[in-house]
């Protein structure tokens, strides 16, 4: 029997494993090994950072769901992977050996590359459910104590919706609690402009998203490298096109909130053939691992080059949506590996990306994600803030079952004019 092996249980591992059991049936092993035994929906962190959640709303536990598809859960962790033993070292000594290996993990978050940068240093973070509790923390400090923030994305960050979608949220908490008067909004980016995105924009995105700040009294500074953080600053250049220094920036600010750039974690790191320098898995157009055949990767720890030069370094982003079609991809190549054929699945790689603001938001669709694209459109309105609540259903209620639960997957769409994203394409 066969034995596959599904690294990370965020959400690309978890519905990888979901579809894997799907399309093979019972007739192989599917391990998932993660750190803990639940699942946390990153996209809503926001809203847990300002009090809208709690953990216990957007936290899955996956031992039921892993029990009923006879999936194996290994939650002690990953050390090491071993990809020319077939391998996967785990951190209570024991080991796993695979046939066929998803990887899955996820980024490890870059904080130390900044000096004062982290939650355990002198800024908040929105990337794990502990960080936005800290948050929540440091929000009703902020609330008492009124002062200047700032928020955004520091230089080789890859993220940025939920920038922008935290510095809105704050700004209607802060509404909300009657002090937003006395508290001056900054948003630093390494965007070369507002609303790129790390995909050079879509649709519109430029204007919405500066229109959007200008009205909620928001100022930006784009082309925006780092220096330092501290207790009551955020100390950083901003750079020419040429790569010259414009400007150096101390920007006062009492509350800070900026995504980090990622890397790939620990587990993969320098394994030379599996990751490129910065610890991302290598993958070509089926997920799959040049070197190592067997191996195959979904999400966000895939390598993908960035969109082009930009003065100051951004990545390229990776989707819900993107990660689904990553998935369908690679469970179908699996399978066809395992029948003796070759992989001949791509992910399509559509972005659908919502903002929410707390009382608006601004969407987007790039199909595909990367321009020349068939279709670039962005919008803004009321109803992003019900279609992301559409969407935070579908994720949570297809993890917590181990299928999609069609009412919030329509909802979603339908609020994009979508009526359904196709997931793969294939070789012919």
């Amino acid at each position: 029997m066969k034995r596959i092996a599904v690294l990370g249980a965020g959400l690309g591992g978890t519905i990888m494993a979901y579809e894997l059991r799907d399309r093979l049936g019972k007739e192989v092993e599917i391990h998932l090994l993660s750190k803990g035994a639940t699942y946390s929906f990153v996209p809503s962190n926001p809203w847990v950072a300002v009090g809208w959640r709690g953990r216990e709303e957007i936290e899955v536990d996956l031992r039921p769901a892993c029990a009923k598809r006879s999936i194996t859960l290994h939650s002690q962790g990953a050390t090491r992977v071993h990809p020319a033993e077939n391998r996967i070292e785990m951190l209570d000594g024991s080991s796993l050996d695979y046939d066929y290996l998803v990887i899955a993990t996820g980024p490890d978050l870059a904080f130390d590359e900044i000096e004062g940068f982290g939650p355990h240093h002198h800024t908040q973070s929105v990337c794990h459910i502990d960080h936005a509790l800290a948050a929540k923390q440091a929000f009703d400090k902020l609330v008492a104590n009124p002062g200047p923030v700032v928020i955004g994305a520091v230089q080789g960050a890859s993220c940025f919706g939920p920038a922008y979608e935290f510095a809105f949220i704050l700004d209607k908490a802060l509404r909300d609690a009657k002090v937003r008067d006395r508290v001056p909004m900054t948003f630093v980016t390494s965007e070369p402009y507002i609303g790129h995105l790390g995909l050079d924009g879509v649709g519109d995105t430029k204007g919405l998203l500066e229109s959007a700040m200008r009205s909620k009294h928001i100022k930006w500074v784009t082309n925006s490298r780092v220096n330092r953080f501290e207790g009551d600053k955020v100390v950083a250049e901003e750079i020419n096109d040429d790569g010259s220094i414009k400007a150096t920036h101390e920007i006062p600010s009492v509350y800070t909130m900026m995504l980090p750039a990622f890397r790939g974690v620990e587990a993969i790191k320098g394994i030379e053939g599996l990751t490129n320098p910065r610890g991302f898995v290598l993958a070509d157009k089926h997920q799959q691992n040049p070197t190592f055949k067997n191996v195959f990767s979904v999400g966000v720890c895939v390598a993908i080059p960035p969109m082009g030069k930009t003065p100051v370094p951004v990545g390229v982003p990776k989707t819900g949506f993107m990660i689904e079609s990553m998935v369908t991809a690679t469970a179908h190549n699996i399978a066809n590996l395992i029948a003796g054929e070759e992989a001949n699945a791509q992910g399509t790689w559509n972005a659908v990306c919502l903002a929410d603001f707390g009382d608006g938001g601004i969407a987007f669709v790039a199909q595909p994600q990367l321009p020349p694209r068939n279709v670039n459109w962005s919008s803004q309105g009321k109803w992003v803030h019900a279609a992301k609540i559409g969407f935070e259903k579908y994720f949570l209620y297809k993890v917590k079952l181990g299928k999609s639960e069609p009412f919030y997957e329509k909802l979603a769409l339908q609020a994009l004019g979508i009526d359904k994203l196709k997931a793969v394409s294939f070789d012919t």
